[in-house]
């Protein structure tokens, strides 16, 4: 089966007019992506977008040959005008299956925000599965799961679907996951690339023709990552996505409760509410034994809380004790720490707070807790097959 993306864009299109934002002013070139739609083997189309026929002749093919149109959005829009011979756009019903006279069969599935998802099976036996913007399938659990050679789906505005199935078995290894309907919510070019990695999938330019099955190289999801940044540089918000398109991810919070401090509470909620539902929560410091177990993927949030917790426990703080027993003490935590991270078999991403820039600390134990935290970020940097750094909320790669 092999399918032709007539364009990659949210509805409105990448940039969208009239838009001044840097997103907009930058898509450009294979960067600028039409509204989504897709031409399956020459028969079928996916959406009827203005200029697809056009669109189809710059990508090497014609529409001539369709027999016919699906819409999948929540509503059918303006008016659209249909090019000459093409078969009037419908809409196949929830869970009601399309058998096609080239052999094609297609099977529409709910949505939980709207609009129509399409599973189509080729000849060949190859399965498709296109989402509409905005949209995830609704009613999977307890479904017996379909798996996908290819999914085209709003992966930036809806990673909790790319999630959902993956749940179910539905998008595995093999899976070529496309991201499609894509808008100015991440510029174009090496950050989009970026984060779509981390997430195991890509886009293409418009015109692209692709065939279901082939195998396509993504990049592989790091094992091990460590993000860096400064307070309020976003470097949480950088591990959260890197794991969102993820089921049953551990959050580790580091930190704990403080009884009585409304301040931290009200840190701790806001983290809390930006989690996907479906993750759980755990508040240690205890890190080796997680590390050593097999489950889901763990997102430490951070390392610098749990470096207090160390001092706190081998009595770092008094200079007395950190000369007496207190500096071994703490680096044989770290070495156990790092060991850890070395043997996981665990998806992991870890976040630390980079210090040491600014302002010297005017005390003995500042300086020490500032010390102590630069080695233990090389030391768990050096077990890591990706590092970011994140100022200003961009994120740099300084390894992988």
């Amino acid at each position: 089966m092999e399918i032709t993306l007539l364009g990659t864009g949210a509805p409105a299109g990448l940039p969208r007019p009239d838009c001044p934002c840097a997103a907009c002013a930058t898509a450009l070139g294979p960067d600028a992506r039409a509204a989504t739609a897709v031409l399956v083997d020459g028969t079928l189309l996916l959406d009827l977008t203005p200029g697809a026929a056009f669109a189809a002749a710059r990508a090497g093919h014609s529409l001539g040959g369709v027999r016919q149109v699906l819409l999948s959005h929540p509503h059918d829009g303006p008016a659209l005008e249909v090019p000459a011979g093409l078969p009037q756009p419908g809409r196949v019903p929830d869970g009601r299956e399309l058998a096609l006279l080239t052999g094609h069969r297609v099977r529409a599935v709910a949505m939980d925000a709207g609009g129509t998802g399409y599973a189509v099976t080729g000849p060949d036996g190859q399965r498709l599965l296109y989402l509409p913007p905005g949209g995830a399938p609704a009613g999977l659990e307890g479904a017996t799961a379909e798996s996908y050679d290819m999914l085209l789906a709003d992966v930036v505005s809806r990673p909790d679907a790319l999630a959902r199935l993956r749940a179910v078995g539905s998008v595995g290894p093999t899976t070529d996951v496309l991201a499609v309907h894509l808008d100015h919510d991440v510029p174009p070019g090496p950050e989009l690339r970026r984060r779509l990695a981390a997430a195991g999938a890509r886009a293409v330019p418009d015109g692209t023709t692709l065939v279901v099955g082939a195998y396509e190289e993504v990049p592989d999801v790091p094992r091990r990552t460590l993000v860096l940044g400064g307070a309020r540089s976003g470097k949480s918000v950088e591990a959260e996505r890197r794991l969102e398109t993820f089921p049953d991810v551990l959050y580790v919070a580091t930190g704990g409760t403080r009884g009585g401090d409304t301040e931290w509470a009200a840190r701790v909620a806001v983290h809390r509410e930006r989690r996907p539902g479906s993750w759980r929560t755990t508040e240690t410091t205890d890190l080796v034994p997680l590390l050593a177990e097999d489950g889901p993927p763990l997102l430490i949030d951070c390392l610098s809380l749990w470096l207090t917790d160390v001092m706190d426990s081998v009595g770092a703080w008094d200079d007395a004790e950190w000369a007496g027993t207190g500096e071994k003490a703490l680096r044989e935590r770290v070495r156990e720490l790092t060991s850890a991270v070395r043997a996981t078999r665990r998806t992991v991403v870890a976040v630390s707070n980079e210090v040491g820039s600014g302002i010297v600390p005017a005390t003995a134990s500042g300086r020490r807790y500032r010390d102590e935290l630069g080695r233990l970020n090389a030391a768990f940097a050096a077990e890591c097959e990706h590092v970011l750094l994140v100022v200003a909320g961009q994120a740099s790669t300084l390894r992988g």
